[in-house]
């Protein structure tokens, strides 16, 4: 999956948001309590959609169903003004409820449509793991669960400099999914990305 340098930017930030309305200073999970508050500030926040997207689109968090996660790949490799319009992605993400009646105040601002599909793309990211679990290596890892002096870990990306069968085929499928969010992305009128 080929994240732009935009959602890349975004993505540790909304992690950040979310972590820091997850639990008060005694440790308890408040993350529900927060973000209800936060949902009742929506005419405020609207104000800082275009500037801190990240920081407003908590508030859509887990409200988003994703139907055909090859698209989204694809959408994350787009760049801020590349972005397709929410009413666009009608086939591809529907939303609780709770957060369309959101959504639909959103919709009325001049940065609606462009900050929807943001928001949607940073739940999409948030939801999705950064990097898997490595197969073993060779038989010696396997057997004892370490690595040979000067073998890698796997990086952010999920990356090892060492691929297993495994890692060929997870690679395999995750272009397949790319190709086709590509593809739908060029049918409703968007041009293909190298």
């Amino acid at each position: 999956m080929n994240v732009s340098p935009f959602f890349r930017q975004l993505r540790s930030s909304y992690q950040s948001e979310i972590d820091d309305l997850a639990s008060d200073s005694e440790g308890k999970d408040v993350l529900r309590q927060r973000l209800n508050a936060k949902r009742k500030e929506i005419d405020f926040l609207m104000q800082m959609m275009e500037v801190n997207p990240e920081m407003v689109a908590v508030i859509f968090h887990q409200g988003f169903q994703f139907k055909l996660p090859a698209v989204m790949d694809d959408l994350l490799s787009f760049e801020s003004d590349e972005l397709p319009d929410w009413n666009t992605l009608a086939d591809v993400v529907t939303l609780a409820p709770w957060a369309q009646d959101l959504a639909n105040l959103v919709l009325k601002q001049p940065q609606g449509e462009w900050f929807m599909t943001v928001a949607a793309a940073l739940e999409y990211m948030y939801g999705k793991p950064t990097h898997r679990p490595a197969a073993p290596h060779d038989e010696n890892e396997a057997k004892h669960g370490h690595k040979h002096d000067g073998e890698n870990d796997d990086d952010v990306d999920g990356n090892a400099d060492n691929h297993s069968e495994f890692d060929d085929e997870d690679e395999k499928e995750a272009k397949q999914r790319e190709k086709a969010g590509s593809d739908w992305m060029v049918e409703q009128g968007f041009d293909r990305k190298d």
